[in-house]
C-alpha cells in the first residue's frame, strides 16, 4: 500500500509535551465505524465496556536506554557518540541505533562513563550491535547508572527530560524492565481507574512486550511492502492465554490496552483466534487488509502521520473511519502522541482497503 495514504496534517500545538494530571484525566474518543466519534474521558472507560470483557495490559518497564559517550581509537581524538538501545540479544549484547553512525566501524571501542562496549556489527540505518564489558544484572545496573530515559524525539526535541518524566513515562503497573519506549496507552491508567474497572466487572490481565526504539522510526519507504519492522521480545504465559480464551468463550471481548499488547496477542493467536503461550521475538506489521484474530477492541493514543501505528489503527477500524476520527480529534483539540489523549476503537469492515 502507498504510505502517503496514511498522511495527514497535524498542528504542532496538538503535540502533548506533558501528560494530563491526574493520569486518568485525559480525553477519550470512542470510535465505532458507522457512528460519529463520541467525546468522553478516560475515567468513562469502565462504562464504555461491559462486564466480562478482558483488558490486556503490557507490563513492560522502561529502562534508561539512551547512552552518551565517546568512541575511543588509539591515536585519534574521542568522538562523541549517542546510542539508543532497542533489542537485547544476549546477556552482554544489545542492538542499538547510533548517532553519528557513519564514523563507527566493527571493532570500535565506546565508553559510557564507567561502562565500556565494543561495536561488533554495523547494519543499515544507523543500527549497530554492542558487546558490553559486563553482563546480566551487572550490565543492567550499569545501564541504569549511566543511561537516560529515552523520551520520544517529538518531545525530547522540544524540552529537556526531567525528574517528572521518570514517573510520568512509566505505567503504574510496570513490572518487567526491558522496554526503551513506554506502552503509552497504559499511561492513562491510575490505581483509582483500575479499581473502577474491577468494580465494573472487567477482568485485567498482563502480557509483556519490550517496546523497542523502532517505534520512533518514520516510514521512509513509499510502499508499506518495503518497510522493515524491528523485532521486539514478547511473553504471553500459558495461564494468561487460557484465561483470555475462557473469557472469549464466555462471551467477553478481548480489549488490548495499547498497540503493543495488540501486536503480541495477534502474534500469539492461531487462525481461529485461540491464543497459545508465546515467548520470543515478533516483527508483526499490521496494515489494512489484515484479519484480526484475537482482539475485539483497542485502547490507544493518537499516532503520528505515516507511522506504522496509524497504519495499524486504520487496519483495525478502517482507514476512512480513522481519517475522520483524527480530523475530529484535531478540530476538537485532542492532544496527540505519547503524553496525549486516548481513543477506544472498535473494529470496522475488513474491506476498507484503498
Amino acid at each position: 500500500m502507498r504510505v502517503d495514504l496514511f498522511d495527514f496534517d497535524l498542528p504542532e500545538t496538538s503535540i502533548a509535551l506533558r501528560p494530563a494530571e491526574p493520569r486518568d484525566a485525559g480525553r477519550l474518543l470512542v470510535v465505532q465505524p458507522g457512528l460519529p466519534p463520541a467525546d468522553q474521558t478516560v475515567r468513562d472507560l469502565p462504562g464504555a465496556l461491559r462486564a466480562g470483557d478482558a483488558l490486556v495490559f503490557n507490563d513492560t518497564k522502561v529502562i534508561p536506554a539512551r547512552l552518551n559517550g565517546v568512541r575511543t581509537r588509539p591515536g585519534a581524538p574521542g568522538q562523541r557518540t549517542e546510542v539508543l538501545l532497542h533489542l537485547r540479544e544476549a546477556p552482554d549484547r544489545w542492538r542499538a541505533f547510533a548517532r553519528p553512525a557513519k564514523r563507527l566501524a566493527p571493532g570500535d571501542a565506546l565508553r559510557f562513563g564507567a561502562l565500556g562496549a565494543t561495536v561488533i556489527e554495523k547494519a543499515e540505518a544507523g543500527e549497530i550491535v554492542l558487546a558490553f564489558d559486563r553482563s546480566g544484572p551487572e550490565l543492567d545496573a550499569a545501564i541504569a547508572a549511566e543511561g537516560a530515559l529515552p523520551l520520544p524525539p517529538y518531545i525530547a526535541g522540544k524540552r529537556a527530560t526531567d525528574t517528572r518524566d521518570t514517573t510520568d513515562y512509566q505505567t503504574v503497573y510496570a513490572r518487567h524492565p526491558g522496554a526503551v519506549a513506554a506502552p503509552t496507552a497504559g499511561l492513562h491508567f491510575s490505581e483509582a481507574l483500575l479499581s473502577d474497572l474491577d468494580a465494573a466487572g472487567l477482568r485485567r490481565h498482563h502480557v509483556t512486550l519490550h517496546v523497542g526504539a523502532g517505534t520512533f522510526l518514520p516510514v521512509k519507504a513509499e510502499d508499506t511492502d518495503a518497510h522493515r519492522m524491528h523485532a521486539e521480545i514478547g511473553i504471553l504465559d500459558a495461564a494468561t492465554a487460557d484465561a483470555l480464551n475462557a473469557a472469549r468463550a464466555a462471551g467477553g471481548r478481548i480489549v488490548a490496552v495499547g498497540t503493543t499488547a495488540l501486536r503480541l496477542l495477534e502474534s500469539a493467536a492461531g487462525p481461529d483466534g485461540t491464543l497459545a503461550p508465546f515467548s520470543g521475538p515478533t516483527e508483526i506489521f499490521i496494515t489494512p487488509g489484515y484479519r484480526f484474530r484475537a482482539v475485539d477492541a483497542l485502547v490507544t493514543n493518537f499516532h503520528l502521520p505515516r507511522s506504522t501505528l496509524f497504519m495499524l489503527v486504520s487496519a483495525f477500524s478502517g482507514l476512512e473511519t480513522m481519517r475522520a476520527a483524527y480530523a475530529h480529534a484535531i478540530e476538537a483539540g485532542y492532544r496527540f502522541y505519547s503524553y496525549g489523549d486516548a481513543s477506544l476503537l472498535f473494529p470496522g469492515p475488513r474491506a476498507d482497503i484503498p
